[in-house]
């Protein structure tokens, strides 16, 4: 997809009402840390857009990112270790899940797992969060850069065995360093969107 503009366009945070943006929208949800807003930095071309960050839990908020005004990415709050309450955890989930059952231009949802571990009992969660809202996940195994060449074929046989995928489930190695993956992802949200 070529880049003309994006912008974040809406923040939605644990009290408030989801907007019906009338284009077609993909989530991308993932442990904290996992590399969500920086996965969504490279695929929009910018450095800096999505805020990152080396602490969990930076994202905290649903954003909405317009692309070329066809379309929105769109980063949910990271699940998992983030450094807040119990109480605001649970608020974060059920914002998430209030998103995956109603959103009307939602068409698609990643996640994103660190290619370097199987699933932990929180990723299996949003897996079945994702399955019970009538969408099969797209997987993004992130920090590819962090694996040997050799490396790879197992850890990603780990992922779809830990989340017992169907074989068509796509799994897409990805870096934010050297950018390996970012096509095929484009490519998956272009035959969906569009």
């Amino acid at each position: 997809m070529v880049i003309k503009q994006v912008s974040l366009d809406m923040v939605c945070g644990i009290a408030s009402h989801l907007p019906d943006t009338k284009k077609p929208e993909v989530a991308f949800a993932g442990r904290s840390n996992v590399g969500k807003s920086s996965m969504i930095n490279v695929l929009m071309n910018r450095k800096s857009l999505a805020r990152t960050s080396q602490k969990p839990g930076k994202t905290q908020t649903i954003n909405f990112y317009n692309v070329n005004d066809e379309m929105y990415l769109v980063d949910l709050p990271g699940y998992g270790y983030a450094s807040t309450g119990k109480d605001e955890r649970e608020k974060w989930g059920q914002m998430i899940e209030k998103y995956l059952n109603h959103s009307p231009n939602l068409k698609a949802v990643f996640l994103l797992a660190d290619i370097r571990h199987a699933p932990n009992a929180n990723d299996l969660q949003m897996y079945e969060w994702v399955i019970a809202s009538h969408f099969q996940p797209i997987i993004i195994a992130t920090k590819l850069d962090k694996l040997k060449r050799s490396q790879v074929n197992a850890c990603l046989r780990t992922l779809r065995e830990g989340f017992s995928l169907p074989p068509e489930t796509p799994i897409i190695p990805f870096s934010a360093e050297t950018k390996a993956g970012k096509e095929e992802i484009w490519k998956i949200i272009e035959d969906i969107c569009f």
